[in-house]
């Protein structure tokens, strides 16, 4: 056992206690090979990768692209950003890449679902594969890596981005930025605020230059999300492979991580990381990574009090508890106190804590209940908004009472489980969830077992909504364009098809989709026979 109670090596036999058990005999697998024979991965890593180049050609015309960048007066670019067809092709493109890519995971798990020998190999193959035309498409899904460039510039020119926005940047509108961030404060951490200042004077804050770097950054936390989420999962008895292909390779990973370059990929990639070596006995360096996560967005301040208990290790008394509680506190606080000396950053960043966005999104528990609240006491006289905004503060209040209750209660020898109970409750009970908050807490739960049961298929049904979310709300067409249909809605139109495709008429993912999880279908037809 390590100081975590982790496992360090599964169980003999044992490759993974969130899948339902399956025997070798059977007529034939999901994909309709011999279950004796290779799973043949390579063919949905081979159409995954089609789907991605679907989707760089497909941002060429509905990706955010910079008004300052060269790009724009390129004569293909501007065929396919100011004609109908080219818009609508576009369009078409990059919501059939993006769904495609969702049935090429389905299928990867399909394929690998006994976990044979080489399978996180393939796994490792398709996130390479899928990811490369990603890195070189135009910015989709969202444009705040241009607000990345503003911020290094405001660091650059010797201002504080946690107090001034980038609207006092002279051409920052012409670098790509959304107005929303002219006036906010970063919410980001000061080691990330280093990381863009590095960027911008590199390229002399070229954005497409800029974007590509950022983009490498991200691929950095991607890359050690590949690299430790097996290692964390082999300490719980889970298969490898299968949380590696659960938590990196889904495609709304890849997208909000690769294609949008948010920086979320490093703040989590550090924080897996982090969680490895202090289940593992290194408990020093476990909270010198989560204290980098910290640094580049401060949410993963949430992971200090669970490092701290792997460094206490089971069984440890209260004593020790609090002492090692106030240890990792001392350890990471200290140095990100220091860390605001360079630039004159100081500790800006605990606004972000403090001070959380205002509003709510309606797909959200919190934002839909209150909604629903909202008119339900409008409808009787009661005062709806008011109702509604106490009803969002209370889950938000829920949210930190569940945190506290994990960290104080629950078995020693499961900490990153409650680790990501923890993550899961801050995340779904705010107010406001954007598409890649759910990615900060999936990669906790799959390496301590995500079954192939109802719990798969909320996750199928959670990324393939905001993969169809994203295709339909983040397209940059220009407004003196005139089409006879708003491309939001051909792009609706079509992932509403393709998923009703993969639902009702595809032979293989309609048994996951509707019927059960990559086993379900499996162990059904061998009753039958």
């Amino acid at each position: 056992m390590t100081a975590g109670g982790s496992h360090l090596e599964a169980p003999q036999g044992r490759r993974d206690q969130g899948a339902e058990p399956t025997t070798t005999a059977g007529p034939s697998s999901l994909d309709g090979s011999d279950t004796q024979g290779p799973p043949r991965a390579h063919i949905a890593v081979v159409q995954g990768f089609i789907g991605s180049l679907l989707m760089l050609v497909g941002s060429i015309g509905t990706g955010w692209i910079a008004n300052g960048s060269p790009m724009v007066r390129h004569p293909l670019v501007i065929a396919l950003r100011v004609e109908g067809w080219g818009v609508y092709t576009s369009t078409v493109l990059l919501t059939v890449g993006a769904m495609l890519l969702v049935r090429s995971w389905l299928r990867l798990g399909q394929r690998l679902q006994r976990w044979p020998a080489g399978a996180q190999r393939s796994v490792v193959l398709a996130v390479c594969a899928w990811s490369l035309p990603l890195l070189f498409a135009v910015p989709i899904f969202s444009r705040d890596v241009y607000a990345y460039i503003g911020q290094g510039r405001l660091v650059l020119a010797e201002q504080n981005p946690y107090t001034t926005g980038i609207s006092t940047l002279e051409n920052w509108f012409m670098l790509g930025a959304d107005p929303a961030w002219a006036e906010a404060r970063t919410p980001y951490g000061p080691y990330f605020l280093w990381l863009a200042r590095a960027v911008v004077g590199l390229t002399g804050a070229q954005p497409d230059l800029s974007v590509l770097l950022f983009r490498i950054l991200a691929c950095a936390g991607v890359l050690l999300c590949v690299v430790y989420v097996p290692k964390l999962a082999r300490l719980h008895g889970i298969d490898p492979a299968r949380a590696l292909w659960i938590a990196v390779a889904n495609p709304l990973f890849l997208i909000s991580f690769v294609a949008s370059a948010h920086n979320d990929a490093l703040m989590l990639g550090l924080a897996v990381a982090g969680t490895y070596f202090a289940a593992t006995g290194r408990p020093f360096t476990g909270v010198l990574l989560v204290t980098a996560s910290i640094g580049i967005k401060p949410i993963t301040i949430l992971l200090l009090p669970f490092i701290g208990l792997l460094w206490a290790g089971p069984k440890a008394s209260w004593m020790r508890k609090f002492a090692l509680w106030a240890a990792t506190a001392a350890i990471s606080f200290g140095l990100l106190v220091l860390s605001g000396l360079p630039y004159q950053l100081g500790i800006g960043w605990v606004w972000a804590l403090l001070d959380p966005t205002p509003g709510f999104t309606g797909y959200s528990p919190s934002g839909f209940l209150s909604q629903q609240l909202r008119g339900l006491a409008d409808a009787v006289g009661l005062p709806g908004e008011s109702m509604a905004s106490v009803l969002r503060s209370v889950l938000q209040y829920v949210a930190i009472g569940l945190v506290l209750l994990l960290m104080f209660r629950g078995d020693d020898h499961r900490v990153v489980r409650r680790l990501g109970l923890a993550f899961a409750a801050v995340v779904l009970l705010s107010p406001i969830i954007q598409p890649w908050y759910i990615l900060w807490f999936i990669p906790f739960l799959a390496v301590i077992g995500i079954r192939d049961n109802w719990q798969i298929r909320s996750l199928y049904v959670v990324v393939t909504f905001f993969v169809i979310f994203g295709a339909q709300d983040q397209l940059s067409v220009w407004p003196f364009i005139e089409l006879a249909v708003d491309a939001s809605t051909i792009a609706f139109a079509t992932a509403l098809l393709f998923t009703g495709y993969l639902m009702l008429l595809d032979l293989h993912t309609r048994h996951l989709l509707v019927h059960g999880g990559p086993t379900g279908w499996l162990r059904r037809r061998r009753r039958r026979t």
